[in-house]
């Protein structure tokens, strides 16, 4: 082993380098196109992994526990119902848009 180091010419290796870069300078282009290919690839692979998995029972759990739960006390809702008894023409005029939302 010691023997091959020592015939290495260090003015040679340049040249060597040179050619081998001309020898793969050929296979530059497919070499990247399938690089390219391989990462775009991976990143559907994994995003269709992502997009595909269920979250788990603690998740769910949990993400159900952080909800603020809104809460309207009886005297709201009777102040509403007055106010929708009260106006006729507004009530008529959400009955018809629920009915038939569209109408022109």
């Amino acid at each position: 082993m010691n023997k091959d180091l020592s015939k290495i010419d260090i003015k040679q290796i340049p040249g060597q380098v040179k050619r081998s870069v001309n020898k793969f300078k050929k296979f530059m282009v497919p070499v990247f196109l399938l690089l390219v290919l391989s990462v775009n690839g991976f990143l559907i692979f994994r995003i269709n992994q992502y997009s595909s998995q269920e979250p788990s029972i603690e998740q769910l759990s949990q993400q159900q526990n952080n909800i603020k739960r809104i809460v309207i006390d009886e005297e709201s809702i009777d102040k509403i119902l007055k106010l929708e008894k009260r106006n006729i023409a507004v009530k008529s005029l959400f009955k018809e848009a629920r009915d038939n939302p569209f109408r022109d």
